[in-house]
């Protein structure tokens, strides 16, 4: 796959939020919701401070290990497993849930980010060594997002028949019919038998989606070094006794955002508002809320409850069972792992900027926020579709609206402005103003009025023109509407709509070599990936 990138700002896109570009360009305001700015001395002084609280690196490389059993690790992964227990050694990591088939395309985007960043790091930080980690967030129970694919524009969606924790939910026959119902769309490709082989490996009845992803993640990502840690794991979770207990008797995190949402610069929407209590109950099937009551603790829409007595005996008892939601799931990452940056998606900036005080009242290292690469990949068919339309790719960004009608004005030979002859009317008119006003008063406003009624009209006239020119170029705008409608499902960025096997399908494991090749690690900008034409 021969491609061409370019850069371009997140700002000029137009798809990224103002709390994202205003935390990209350093804004004051946000300045006191976030440990370390990203930049080298912001990554020093997360290191300095991840020195002063170190994580259970024995605990971490045991469990690693386990997960690891019986899967061959390359040479650049059993490197890193082994360093994450020297004291020099720490983590860039991403997370993510289990989706099926990895989901988005900003899936795989995240992961080559934290790839590239630690190996950026350990250029100009040779004293110390970094190592990316995917972290599953295998406890979302949220089937409805995490269920389904979009495929070129099409919608595959598992009805699974199961409940509670996604990533314990087990591929059944619906799901493996997924894969078959897929089968030709993929298979027409180079190298559509070759995703389907992964798929097959990984998704296989009886195995749940934690697993299932975990083998699909290595199979993309292992040549990499990229080290998957599994949280809903019982060792895991029992370092992480303390915090739950604060949580279950305290209720400190739902304090701890309140206090910073209200602080929050108000012109940006709180993403964190969370719960009195963060915390869910995972067994048989189920994750629901925990809840205080007034002799205790009761699980959502069961019949489960429990004394104060009770529940710290369950916590120390069953650690596994205890979950903890988007405000504290952070702190566990954080807790279990020696990391000093988190690369997020513009969501999960947003509310990690709200969470800085939850961190602190745990004593738990908040990391540096990176904003996740992002990329438009441009096919061949679709830059020539471009070239032909005499429009450049930076351009689609635009509303379709707004650029179908700049593109009928460039290619039509009518002028369709009537910009300049609203300029001489409006000059005619003030004219007119100034001599009525000195025969009466009253007809300057008389006379202003009429110029706002001859605007309207030649702006209703320009209208028409244009209406009337795209009816004759009808054929050129179904074009451009393919042409966007591709790389812009929904009026959407592709990379939060479209699945990567179709990409992988056409051009194999080159496409992700592609994308780590143009990823970045410390440059925050928007990538376009243009395969040159044949």
């Amino acid at each position: 796959m021969d491609c061409t990138p370019r850069y371009v700002s997140y700002a000029s896109t137009g798809y990224f939020s103002s709390i994202v570009l205003d935390y990209l360009a350093g804004d004051e305001q946000l300045r006191p919701f976030y440990a370390q700015p990203f930049s080298t001395e912001g990554i020093r002084k997360a290191i300095l401070e991840k020195q002063k609280h170190p994580v259970d690196r024995d605990l971490l490389f045991s469990v690693l290990l386990k997960q690891y059993e019986g899967i061959a690790l390359t040479e650049k992964q059993s490197r890193f497993l082994n360093g994450l227990k020297a004291g020099n050694c720490y983590t860039v990591t991403t997370a993510h849930q289990p989706n099926i088939f990895t989901g988005h395309l900003y899936f795989v985007y995240k992961i080559l980010h934290a790839i590239k960043l630690a190996e950026e790091l350990s250029v100009t930080d040779p004293g110390n060594t970094f190592v990316p980690v995917f972290y599953m967030g295998s406890e979302d129970a949220d089937l409805e997002e995490l269920g389904h694919i979009y495929l070129s524009g099409e919608k595959k969606e598992w009805k699974s028949g199961q409940a509670g924790a996604f990533g314990r939910m087990k591929a059944n026959k619906a799901l493996l019919q997924i894969i078959d119902d897929i089968s030709g769309q993929l298979l027409v490709h180079p190298h559509g038998e070759a995703i389907l082989g992964i798929l097959k490996s990984c998704y296989r009845e009886g195995v749940s989606m934690e697993q299932a992803s975990f083998k699909l993640v290595n199979a993309l990502f292992a040549e990499y070094g990229l080290l998957v840690l599994l949280p809903d794991n019982a060792e895991l979770k029992k370092a992480f006794i303390p915090v739950l207990e604060k949580e279950l008797f305290t209720g400190f995190s739902h304090m701890a955002v309140a206090d910073t949402t209200a602080a929050f610069p108000a012109r940006y929407k709180v993403q964190a508002v969370g719960r009195l209590l963060n915390l869910f109950y995972l067994i048989d099937g189920s994750r629901e809320r925990i809840e205080r009551t007034d002799k205790g603790f009761s699980i959502a829409n069961s019949n489960i409850i429990f004394s104060d007595a009770e529940i710290r005996n369950e916590l120390i008892d069953h650690p596994e069972r205890f979950s903890p939601n988007v405000v504290l799931r952070p702190v566990l990452q954080e807790l279990l792992l020696p990391n000093i940056a988190f690369i997020g998606g513009g969501g999960e900036i947003a509310y990690w900027l709200e969470l800085k005080k939850v961190f602190e009242l745990v004593d738990v290292p908040f990391p540096v926020l990176v904003l996740r690469n992002s990329f438009l990949l441009v096919d061949t068919e679709m830059s020539k579709l471009s070239g032909k339309l005499h429009i450049k790719t930076t351009d689609l960004f635009r509303p379709e609206n707004e650029l179908a009608n700049e593109w009928v004005k460039q290619e039509s030979k009518q002028q369709l402005s009537l910009e300049r002859e609203k300029l001489l009317m409006i000059e005619l008119y003030d004219q007119l103003k100034k001599l009525s006003g000195k025969v009466d008063i009253t007809l300057a406003g008389h006379t202003e009025a009429l110029k706002i009624m001859a605007i309207r009209r030649i702006e209703d006239l320009e209208k028409k023109m244009m209406r009337s020119e795209k009816k004759r170029s009808e054929s050129g705008l179904r074009q451009l509407h393919k042409l966007r409608a591709r790389l812009f499902p929904n009026n959407s960025l592709q990379e939060r709509v479209e699945n990567i096997l179709p990409f992988y399908a056409k051009w194999g494991q080159e496409i992700i070599e592609r994308i780590y090749e143009h990823s970045t690690g410390f440059e925050q900008s928007f990538c376009i990936l243009e395969e040159k034409p044949v």
